[in-house]
């Protein structure tokens, strides 16, 4: 259901845009939906999220550089990733919880839809 795409090498400093196509359902509808990122022997942590309402949060790593959105057309979400850092690179995760809970959006065992990743390698 969901298939994130955009991943690739970038330059310290490049930017990089990854889309995340939710198929069957409806971005707008998702009460939480989240771009996670796992760097080679480390444990998968949240970069960014936004809530149904359209409330965000970041990393602190990743604020100001960063930019999550939602695209209600195309049911699609975006993560623009500007000033990339060679720190930012690993398989990047897109995942959605389409119902309310009481876990915070920081929480990944909060969101229950995942894609498969897309690597994003910064030099």
């Amino acid at each position: 259901q969901l298939v994130e795409s955009g991943g690739g090498s970038v330059q310290a400093g490049g930017s990089l845009r990854l889309s995340c196509a939710i198929s069957n359902s409806k971005v707008a509808r998702m009460y939480y939906l989240g771009w996670f990122r796992q760097a080679p022997g480390k444990e998968r942590v949240i970069v960014t999220a936004i809530d149904i309402w359209g409330g965000t949060t970041h990393a602190p790593s990743v604020k100001g550089r960063f930019t999550i959105s939602k695209d209600n057309a195309t049911d699609t979400l975006v993560l623009q990733m500007n000033s990339l850092k060679v720190e930012d690179t690993g398989m990047y995760y897109c995942a959605a919880r389409p119902w309310p809970t009481s876990r915070t959006m920081l929480d990944q065992d909060a969101y229950e839809l995942w894609g498969q990743g897309t690597q994003v390698t910064v030099s």
